[in-house]
């Protein structure tokens, strides 16, 4: 029988881009509420029991709130919002984060969706504590840039719409100076950190893509450890992932500048380690599409592991 999925929110950025990259598959059915509907309670509490996956595209206390009204157990749900991402009872959705963490989105009934930074974050320093490189106490700093679709539609329309009070024509600006930013919580979770990272973020003056940086000094980390120790960890993790790529030294050694626009509307997630072998130092980079890998395109994936369907389908 054909699983059914119901997009709750599918008219915000992250919603949009999920349905693109379902409506057009066969092996799924795609579930819909009408426009009128959909500030109506009962009707999508309607929708949200009678489908096989709950996607949620929402607000962060409306998806806790569609989460209540959810009785039927055999319902599975993804979060793509921010409130469920370290709580009790939901799986971390990154299927890459280990070996296990498949198995674990597979068997789980409640799946959180991981934020952008976040999955760029983890992606370079979870290996690293795991393989021993790096103590959960060592002082993390994650910097970068996204796109101002991060932001969604209020950011969006402060970059795109002219005739908006808001709109904004400045080429680069960061933010988050309260050092609150919301995806620090998972990070230093799933980043297995005891201490919590420190983040400066910041967004550009365009749509889509990411690069998300975490400068280390190797020395502090362990004395000799070079560039090449730290690529090898990452290179080992990965190894055989069709989404996660680590780029080669030589490959990285050739880099002279790097779009974060290289791989929009793509799931990939490409890390690189620069540095030179003297220099007590390494960059890490990891380089993706923050409405792809990290968001929508993640989204999918996870569906697609949890309905037992081909985990590339659609992607």
């Amino acid at each position: 029988m054909t699983p059914k999925v119901f997009i709750d929110g599918e008219v915000g950025t992250t919603g949009l881009q999920i349905r693109e990259r379902l409506k057009d598959r066969s092996d799924i059915a795609l579930v819909s509420i009408d426009v009128a509907q959909r500030k109506d309670v009962a009707a999508r509490a309607e929708k949200l029991n009678g489908v096989d996956l709950v996607i949620l595209c929402l607000p962060d206390d409306a998806a806790k709130e569609a989460v209540t009204l959810i009785n039927n157990p055999a319902v599975k749900v993804i979060d793509a919002s921010t409130a469920h991402r370290v709580a009790d009872g939901w799986t971390f959705g990154f299927p890459e984060m280990d070996k296990s963490q498949r198995a674990a989105i597979a068997a789980a009934s409640r799946v959180s969706n991981p934020g952008c930074w976040s999955t760029g974050a983890i992606a370079l320093l979870r290996p690293l504590v795991t393989a021993g490189v790096m103590k959960p106490d060592y002082p993390v700093t994650i910097n970068g840039i996204s796109g101002y679709s991060g932001g969604g539609k209020a950011m969006i329309t402060e970059f795109e719409n002219t005739g908006d009070p808001t709109y904004t024509n400045v080429p680069y600006r960061i933010y988050g100076m309260d050092l609150t930013h919301k995806h620090v919580p998972e990070i230093q979770k799933y980043g297995m950190l005891k201490i919590r990272p420190f983040m400066a973020p910041s967004v550009g003056r365009y749509a889509q893509g990411m690069i998300v940086e975490v400068p280390l000094h190797l020395d502090v980390l362990k004395p000799g450890l070079k560039p090449a120790d730290v690529h090898a960890v990452l290179k080992k993790a990965y190894e055989g992932e069709r989404f996660v790529e680590v780029v080669s030294l030589e490959d990285s050694a050739k880099v002279k500048t790097l779009p974060p626009e290289d791989l929009n509307n793509t799931n990939r997630l490409k890390l690189f380690v620069f540095g030179k072998n003297d220099g007590g130092q390494a960059r890490l980079v990891a380089q993706f599409d923050n409405l792809g890998k990290g968001a929508s395109g993640a989204a999918v994936q996870n569906m697609n592991i949890m309905l037992g369907l081909p985990e590339a389908a659609g992607l």
